[in-house]
């Protein structure tokens, strides 16, 4: 991996392990869920790690998936805007010029 890949994978973690460094959005699907499968979700969004090159072909950390009881296939993606969220961002691997937003996601939602 490169150094460039690496420094994205790190920034994608920080986000979705520690809600660090952008934003979160979840859907009307995960929100209608209750609590307690709520708080199982976003628990398997943080410990994911589950990586590999078919789920991460570009080995930035940017989508997973998983099965929850109770809610069923639960997607989350991460995607880069600029710095006013009005397109993507010029430089992903650099966070003074990169919004991140995690969305949480029913798969079908999507």
């Amino acid at each position: 991996m490169s150094p460039r890949t690496t420094r994205i994978a790190a920034l994608n973690d920080l986000l979705r392990t520690a809600f660090i460094g952008g934003r979160i959005l979840v859907t009307p699907g995960i929100s209608a869920l209750s609590a307690d499968v709520q708080r199982d979700v976003l628990a398997r969004v943080r410990g994911f790690s589950t990586f590999s090159a078919a789920n991460d072909p570009h080995g930035e950390h940017d989508f997973g998936s998983f099965d929850v009881k109770g809610a069923g296939k639960v997607f989350w993606k991460i995607d880069y805007y600029d710095a006013a969220f009005e397109g993507h961002s010029p430089d992903v691997a650099d966070p003074a010029v990169t919004n991140r937003v995690l969305t949480i996601m029913l798969a079908s939602e999507y």
